[in-house]
């Protein structure tokens, strides 16, 4: 039902799936499975079409809406209100995780390379005669020299990270 609806609607407006994968930033492919019915547009997607479309998304979904009246209109909007203060919630608890992890990054990086020095690259003193000794050996090495180059980009990464998602007060 939503395939064939988006399909309709667009070719009542007139849009090829090229035009209406501009509008709504993907690629053709992606509205050629939804009108086959290979996908569905998620949530967000659904808004998007709808706004293209000067549509409501019940329209979309294949309900049909009766005219608004202005205790209808008030419901709706009491609706969207709470919807709004959701995404809201959503958005700003996605921006929270994202901080703490760029923190979690920042303070994992900081206590591994006291640790690197602590341990003083044990495995440089180990007997490389044996096969398993020597391949982990190695194992140990490379990730050691990955580490300590890749490290101190990650740190000022995590930083600024860290910096651009706290909140603002």
């Amino acid at each position: 039902m939503l395939n064939e609806n988006i399909k309709a609607i667009r070719k009542s407006k007139g849009l090829s799936q090229e035009e209406l994968a501009v509008k709504l930033n993907v690629v053709r492919q992606t509205i050629s499975k939804w009108e086959h019915g290979l996908s569905v547009p998620d949530a967000d997607m659904l808004i998007s079409i709808s706004e293209a479309f000067e549509t409501p998304v019940s329209t979309l979904l294949g309900e049909t809406v009766a005219e608004a009246k202005a205790d209808d209109l008030r419901a709706i909007s009491e609706k969207l209100e709470v919807i709004n203060l959701q995404l809201a919630h959503r958005k700003t608890t996605r921006q929270n995780v994202i901080h703490w992890l760029f923190i979690a990054l920042c303070i994992v990086i900081a206590a591994v390379f006291p640790a690197l020095i602590v341990l003083n690259s044990p495995y440089l003193g180990w007997d490389y005669s044996h096969p398993e000794t020597a391949v982990i050996g190695v194992v140990f090495h490379s990730l050691e020299w990955m580490f300590v180059r890749v490290a101190p980009f990650a740190l000022v990464g995590a930083v600024i990270g860290a910096c651009l998602t706290r909140k603002k007060v």
